[in-house]
């Protein structure tokens, strides 16, 4: 969500303005001969999300690769079906937000699940007026969610997922100097007792988990979005056990480190000019996370994907609520689908990985 902060001024008119144009076929009614035959299957178990009392699917779909900005090479027949398979598999949760594609993630999703909207758990998130990824610490809350933009921007969202509320609204950064400032307060009492959301939620900080515990302790805040994966396994230090305590749900988020935890980046790979894994993957990273995952696999010594042992971390932990993948095919969706099946990793297999904990940000700042 880094590079997002390239944004035009002009984001929210782009937001909430632009339309989808749906070749023929791309309804979601419309299913090929593989899904017709598995369209009563479900195999993504569920979770409670925390003090919500909502019951969602372990694996959730992560829909900011299909909003067609940051991550390129997407297109939206294609990230339409697998949105329909995930949803034939079981998966009742989707995050997006406003800022993936300028709203274009959001309107996608709003075509999804259209004939769905009462099964279909949909999360987002309001943008930083600012536009800046990561929240900096010194700007105060006024400049990045004043009460009045909070609720302005509640109702472009709204707008684009073509519904009156949503499950979840989340604050997209986060930064814990702004506790004892006013604003986000009031944006949050102001949508609640709107009817806007049912519940708040914070994406926080990259590689800084323990800096949401105090919002937290408010009472405020229902659920957090963090980056957990085999590589940062910062959460579990001191987040994850504040959450447990004060039943927080829990959205782990980059469980692929961007693409490296799926194996399929090496040395060679190329992305789209324009594709923010360039900025990611800059330099000689694509050589370090190879040569990392390599030793990864040996240690493993199994022929288990890959993707599925990187999801079934995530999901061994008791604290995580939902694990959410971007997945833009449906071949995508089975795999990570099929960590869910599989179930948590062996106490040995889990001690192998935590010796791969890898502290570093490859965020640009």
């Amino acid at each position: 969500h880094q590079v997002i902060s390239h944004l035009c001024d002009s984001f929210l008119g782009k937001a909430i303005s632009s339309h989808i144009s749906y070749p023929r076929g791309t309804s979601t009614s419309r299913k090929d001969a593989n899904t017709n035959s598995m369209a009563k299957e479900t195999t993504v178990k569920k979770r409670r999300f925390g003090r919500t009392g909502l019951e969602i699917s372990e694996i959730g779909y992560g829909a900011w690769g299909i909003g067609g900005a940051q991550w390129l090479g997407g297109e939206d027949r294609q990230s339409l079906a697998a949105l329909e398979r995930a949803f034939s598999l079981g998966i009742n949760f989707v995050d997006t937000a406003l800022a993936y594609g300028e709203g274009h993630s959001e309107r996608l999703v709003a075509h999804a699940v259209k004939s769905r909207k009462d099964s279909i758990i949909v999360a987002t998130k309001v943008p930083p007026k600012n536009l800046i990824w990561p929240a900096r610490l010194g700007i105060p809350m006024e400049e990045v969610f004043p009460a009045d933009y909070v609720v302005e921007y509640m109702e472009a969202s709204l707008k684009n997922l073509e519904r009156d509320s949503v499950d979840l609204q989340q604050f997209h950064v986060w930064n814990s100097e702004w506790l004892k400032q006013e604003g986000w307060q009031e944006g949050i009492e102001r949508i609640k007792l709107a009817g806007k959301t049912r519940f708040i939620g914070i994406s926080v900080n990259d590689h800084q988990p323990s800096s949401v515990i105090p919002a937290l302790r408010t009472g405020l805040i229902d659920t957090i979005q963090v980056i957990y994966n085999v590589f940062d396994q910062s959460p579990e230090d001191e987040l994850f056990g504040v959450c447990r305590e004060l039943d927080i749900g829990v959205i782990a988020r980059v469980p692929f480190d961007e693409g490296s935890l799926t194996g399929m980046v090496t040395p060679e790979t190329k992305f789209s000019p324009g594709d923010f894994r360039n900025l990611y993957f800059k330099d000689d990273r694509k050589r370090e996370v190879w040569e990392r995952i390599e030793r990864m696999r040996r240690d493993l010594g199994d022929a288990e994907p890959l993707p599925r042992t990187a999801l079934r971390f995530c999901l061994s932990h008791p604290a995580v609520t939902t694990a959410i993948p971007g997945m833009r095919s449906q071949r995508h969706v089975e795999g990570n689908a099929s960590a869910s099946t599989a179930g948590a990793l062996s106490p040995d297999k889990l001690g192998i990985l935590r010796r791969h904990r890898w502290v570093r940000n490859y965020y640009p700042e």
